[in-house]
């Protein structure tokens, strides 16, 4: 699970950025909104190899795709299944 702020949710959603960066992965994602605090996001990401996506959230590529999207990389917090 991935939280984070945005600075415009709408485009967040909307955003093929996502699909871009993970589809190749084999990584499926689920979006959320946190209507009560109306800039706060989510997501359910299954990912089949844990290594490469942690190496791939590092890289310039997550970094361009988080500034498209308007993502506040400061406020994400990252929850791991154990």
């Amino acid at each position: 699970m991935i939280f984070h702020d945005v600075d415009d949710v709408e485009h967040w959603l909307a955003s093929p950025r996502r699909e871009e960066v993970f589809g190749p992965m084999g990584i499926t994602v689920r979006t959320f909104v946190d209507h009560a605090r109306s800039n706060q996001v989510g997501l359910i990401v299954d990912v089949p190899d844990l290594d490469k996506f942690q190496q791939m959230m590092q890289s310039d590529v997550a970094a361009d795709a988080m500034k498209f999207d308007g993502v506040r990389p400061e406020t994400m917090r990252m929850y791991f299944e154990s």
